[in-house]
C-alpha cells in the first residue's frame, strides 16, 4: 500500500473532482480524511456486491465521485484498496472483542462460556446496525470464497491474534474439551454468525412473520444460546461414515 505523502506533486493528476464551476487547486486534495473514507465506503459496497474479481477501480471511482488517479494515490492498487477496506472494520471488531474479554476477566475467572461467546459475537452484531457495517458483514462472508492469496493474509492479519486468545479463554472455561475440540467449535461458531449476520433473508423466506433476524436482541439471544450449547456439549464419539465397517 502506498504511503500518503505530506503533499502530492503539483503536477499529479490525482485530485478530487471539483464541484461544477470551481477548479481544484494543486497539491494534496482538500478534506483528505473525508475523501479516503468516501473511497473506502464506495469500494466496500462494490467488493461486497461483486467480489474482488468483479470490482473495477473505474466503478469505485464513479461511485465515490473521484478520479481513478486519486484512488491510486491513496491505495496504490486494487489489492491495496481491498486490504484497506477489509482491515478498517475487521481490526475494529477484533479490538472490541478483546476489550469485552478483558472486561469479563476483571469480574470472573474464568468467565462463563456464554459470556465469552457473547463477547465474541457482539462487536460484529453492533457493527451490523449501521449501513456500512451490514455491507462489511456481506464482504466478510464473501471473503471466504476469494482466492487464498487474497483472503488468507487479510483474515490472519485482522483476526488470528484475538481468535487464539478467545480459544484459550474457552479452553480454560471448558476443561473437558481438547484444544482440537475448541478450535472446531469456534470455527462452527464463526460460520454460524457469518451466515446469520449477512442479510441473506433466508429466515424470513422460510418463516415469514415468525422470526425477525433484523431484531438485534432476538438474533443475539438465539445465536448465543445455540453456540453456547454447542460449546458445552460433551465430546462426541468418533463418527463413522454410513456403511463403513459393514460386510456383505
Amino acid at each position: 500500500m502506498s504511503k500518503v505523502q505530506d503533499s502530492a506533486p503539483e503536477s499529479s493528476p490525482a485530485r478530487v473532482r471539483p464541484p461544477r464551476g470551481r477548479r481544484a487547486g494543486p497539491g494534496r486534495p482538500e478534506g483528505t480524511s473525508n475523501v479516503r473514507d468516501q473511497i473506502l465506503d464506495a469500494a466496500e459496497l462494490e467488493f461486497a456486491n461483486l467480489g474482488y474479481a468483479g470490482t473495477s477501480l473505474r466503478n469505485v471511482a464513479d461511485r465515490a465521485e473521484v478520479t481513478q488517479a486519486l484512488i491510486s494515490y491513496y491505495f496504490g492498487s486494487k489489492h491495496g484498496l481491498f486490504e484497506e477496506v477489509f482491515l478498517r472494520r475487521g481490526r475494529k471488531i477484533a479490538d472490541e472483542r478483546m476489550e469485552r474479554l478483558e472486561a469479563l476477566r476483571r469480574t470472573a475467572t474464568p468467565p462463563a462460556v456464554r459470556d465469552i461467546v457473547y463477547a465474541f459475537l457482539m462487536p460484529a452484531l453492533a457493527m451490523r446496525e449501521t449501513e456500512g457495517g451490514r455491507t462489511f458483514m456481506r464482504l466478510q462472508a464473501r471473503l471466504h470464497t476469494e482466492p487464498p492469496e487474497i483472503s488468507y493474509k487479510l483474515r490472519n492479519e485482522a483476526y488470528d491474534a484475538s481468535t487464539r486468545i478467545f480459544a484459550a479463554a474457552l479452553k480454560e472455561a471448558l476443561p473437558h474439551l481438547s484444544e482440537r475440540d475448541v478450535y472446531w467449535r469456534m470455527t462452527l461458531m464463526i460460520g454460524a454468525y457469518l451466515y446469520a449476520f449477512s442479510d441473506t433473508h433466508r429466515l424470513e423466506e422460510l418463516a415469514p412473520g415468525i422470526c425477525n433476524p433484523g431484531d438485534p436482541d432476538e438474533i443475539i439471544t438465539e445465536i448465543s444460546s445455540f453456540v453456547s450449547a454447542g460449546m458445552l456439549a460433551p465430546v462426541p464419539e468418533p463418527a463413522r461414515a454410513p456403511g463403513r465397517g459393514k460386510r456383505g
